[in-house]
């Protein structure tokens, strides 16, 4: 999702669509894009990078394109990414990926998908 706003935040996180397992995706789907409203609601621009566990990516290529893409204020990292103790070197990648490609933004941590723009929000100014 794209607001028309110029993109200052970045948003790192699973595609509900692309998570093996026997669950509905859709509520995770749903969650995600009224926490994005939020954000055109206040004027800022933010793009997302949904990543996908099913094999589909190269994550590293994936997410270093995205934060190479811009200057970015802020890279929120969702809780898929977060909770899951079988996530946690994906969780390394990212975050280093972070560190390598977007030094000066700052790292926020959503508790949910609706409350991206508020984690990001700690440090937009």
């Amino acid at each position: 999702m794209d607001t028309k706003a110029s993109p200052r935040v970045l948003v790192i996180g699973l595609d509900p669509y692309r998570v093996p397992g026997p669950w509905d995706p859709e509520p995770a789907s749903k969650a995600i894009e009224a926490g994005l409203t939020k954000f055109a609601e206040h004027g800022v621009g933010v793009e997302t990078c949904l990543i996908g566990l099913d094999g589909s990516n190269d994550v590293n290529v994936v997410v270093s394109n995205a934060l190479r893409a811009r200057p970015w204020e802020c890279v929120t990292v969702g809780g898929g990414l977060r909770h899951s103790d079988d996530q946690v070197e994906l969780l390394e990648l990212v975050i280093n990926l972070i560190r390598r490609h977007a030094p000066d933004a700052a790292i926020a941590f959503n508790s949910t998908p609706d409350t991206t723009y508020e984690a990001a929000a700690r440090w937009i100014e």
